[in-house]
């Protein structure tokens, strides 16, 4: 039987709210070494932001940093519940071109997994191997 996400996602995620702008959510991706931070309301899971998103929709749009986050961020949020297993979450993954899928209970992010962690903490190789290689292929033509 495959593992549940609840086994296997990251738990101390850091977050962004809309009471933070722009640089603030850099600065964070820096300091937390990530390229992509989940946009809360308490615990509320609103929207997600990448630093595509910061590059693209911020800063090539000659937003200052001072923008506020809901001016870049993606609303359209895939995210799946913690009992999700492995296989389901990289099929989700591979469907919608996504390397990172947040995990919401009762409509509160509580916790993030990403390909990594579909390979690495499972041994599920050949499924998020396949997820990420359909990603890439994509993202790149």
């Amino acid at each position: 039987m495959s593992k549940s996400l609840r086994e296997i996602m990251t738990t101390d995620c850091a977050v962004v709210t809309l009471q933070d702008n722009i640089f603030e959510a850099a600065v964070k991706m820096k300091q937390e070494d990530t390229g992509f931070i989940p946009v809360v309301d308490g615990r509320k899971l609103i929207g997600v932001l990448t630093d595509r998103d910061l590059v693209i929709r911020g800063y090539a749009e000659k937003h200052s940093g001072s923008t506020a986050i809901s001016e870049v961020m993606s609303g359209r949020v895939v995210s799946v519940g913690p009992e999700t297993t492995v296989d389901e979450a990289a099929k989700v993954m591979a469907k919608e071109q996504i390397r990172r899928l947040p995990v919401v209970e009762n409509g509160e992010l509580i916790g993030i997994v990403s390909i990594g962690d579909l390979a690495v903490r499972n041994k599920y190789e050949d499924e998020a191997g396949q997820a990420l290689s359909q990603i890439s292929e994509k993202t790149h033509s």
